[in-house]
């Protein structure tokens, strides 16, 4: 006699269902759990734990799977694939999220895995919301051939047509190699953290088969690497919870898209609250250095600032704050590193930052005190000329409210890059120990009075007296007002209200590039 199974119930599926998501969600091996645990590194679904807001994550295909064949492939078929995509809020925000699950396929990258990305990365354009990537995977997944290749392709091409448009964060949690660490290259912001952060096109092995050389994967493409040297990190933090806090931060200040704009925070501290310490923390003496945080900390609101690149091109600081709840970027000389003198690191960094701020409607802030570019050979062979000038296109192609206060000393075409009336910024200031000038004036009484020097019965004492005179006659702290290169000149302890006064009046402020496809800027 045959026995008829009666079709499974509702509650039968469901459970069946919740078993499945469960086994997903769990990675199916403790063991693998506990490897990643061993490693300082959290799974997948713990990240985007930390990153949203509790109980807000929606996941999409959680149940999808490859349909590879070949070298074991079709044995191994976990669902989910081994990334978990989505979206939730961050602060009551939108957000969408993919996270490698290092659990599955060491998070190496399928057609079905590309195809998930490539599902959220279309949602989070589609619905005006930043996108993050949680970054933990072994590259390609080699059995799968050029079909994993082709999913990279699918990822940079929406990266790209996403930038500009919706705010990209990459967050580094494992090793990024190969076609993989061009993602977050195309994307907006890359946080990493020490020791479990890795980031390179090609792993050790390779380069001591090629070049001979010897190099740990942190030595290659670490946190520190490439948060101070390469420049291709731009947050480094000691773990993954202040680095996800950090995350969470940025977008918490951050426009959904291109077409809102920042998110106006209000506080307590008055418009008009007098900075008596801007005294004492810039002396008047240009050669003494001092650190321009500093200067930010007291004209913002409550002393906050987020730096971005704070371990990489020092010389110039590029921060968000905020002046009466209203976000900025911040762009600033730093006389402490470098004397704050504009390089080839430093102008692709304000460039890049300026650039970032124009797409997403936040006003630029530049505080200078530069004595010029860099000079030496190694920085005209590498390119001085082409990659400062990154920096004057960014400022020049800027339509959002730009004010620049001068602090010191801006000299020669640093002066001009640094956001100066020349080049476009709608209102700049002065304080009265500004020396706007071509040069320094001892390098300058040396050019122009080098005859009557080298003539002269006491060089030294006619130098003097040259140096003064050019200093009387064309660097004085009012010259550059009398000309109308700067809108005032103003007591510096009255700085954060006249900022704010003057990003209050550029409001509304409406102005549009000429009608063209895209420009080209220097590379």
């Amino acid at each position: 006699m045959t026995t008829v199974r009666e079709p499974a119930g509702h509650v039968d599926r469901i459970d069946e269902l919740a078993a499945v998501k469960e086994l997903t969600r769990t990675g199916g091996d403790p063991r693998a759990t506990e490897r990643q645990h061993a490693k300082g590194k959290l799974t997948a679904h713990e990240r985007i734990e930390l990153l949203v807001d509790k109980g807000s994550f929606t996941e999409v295909e959680p149940l999808r799977r490859h349909r590879a064949t070949g070298f074991g492939l079709e044995a191994k078929r976990p669902h989910g694939d081994g990334v978990v995509a989505g979206w939730g809020t961050v602060d009551g925000r939108r957000v969408f999220v993919y996270a490698h699950d290092f659990r599955a396929f060491g998070g190496a990258l399928g057609e079905a895995h590309a195809q998930k990305i490539h599902k959220v990365m279309d949602l989070a354009i589609a619905a005006g919301a930043p996108l993050v990537s949680l970054n933990d995977g072994a590259g390609a997944r080699i059995q799968e051939g050029v079909s994993a290749l082709a999913g990279y392709g699918g990822i940079f091409q929406r990266n790209v047509r996403a930038s500009g448009v919706i705010p990209q964060i990459s967050v580094m949690l494992g090793p990024c190699a190969g076609g993989a660490a061009y993602s977050p290259a195309l994307t907006d912001f890359a946080f990493m953290v020490r020791g479990i952060s890795q980031m390179f096109i090609t792993g050790p092995d390779v380069v001591r088969t090629v070049t001979g050389e010897e190099i740990s994967m942190e030595g290659l493409g670490g946190a520190e690497v490439h948060g101070g040297t390469s420049g291709a990190a731009h947050f480094v933090y000691d773990d993954e919870e202040s680095c996800l806090a950090d995350v969470r931060l940025l977008l918490s200040m951050l426009p959904a898209n291109n077409r809102e704009l920042p998110p106006v925070v209000r506080g307590d501290d008055p418009v008009d609250r007098r900075g008596d310490r801007l005294l004492d923390l810039v002396p008047v003496d240009g050669a003494r250095s001092y650190d321009v945080r500093d200067v930010i900390e007291e004209i913002v609101d409550d002393g906050d600032h987020f730096e971005v690149h704070a371990l990489w091109a020092p010389n110039l600081v590029c921060s968000f704050a905020r002046l009466d709840g209203q976000l900025v970027g911040i762009v600033a000389s730093q006389p402490s590193a470098l004397a704050g003198v504009l390089d080839i690191r430093a102008s692709e960094k304000g460039a890049r930052f300026v650039q970032f701020c124009d797409s997403f409607n936040i006003p630029l802030l530049t505080l200078v005190d530069v004595p010029g570019f860099l000079p030496g050979v190694d920085q005209e062979h590498d390119g001085i000329i082409r990659r400062g000038a990154k920096l004057l296109y960014a400022y020049c192609n800027a339509t959002v409210p730009r004010v620049s206060v001068v602090l010191r000393k801006a000299y020669g075409g640093a002066y001009i890059v640094m956001d100066s009336r020349s080049i476009g910024a709608d209102v700049a200031y002065a304080w009265p120990t500004n020396e706007i000038a071509v040069m320094g004036a001892e390098a300058a009484a040396d050019v122009v009075f080098r005859r009557e020097i080298a003539a002269s019965d006491d060089p030294a004492r006619t130098r003097r007296e040259k140096i003064e005179q050019y200093r009387d006659e064309l660097v004085h702290p009012l010259y550059a007002a009398e000309r109308g290169l700067v809108d005032d000149v103003i007591d510096p302890r009255r700085t954060r209200e006249v900022l704010i006064r003057a990003f209050a009046m550029l409001e509304t402020k409406d102005a549009d590039l000429p009608r063209r496809k895209h420009g080209n800027p220097p590379q």
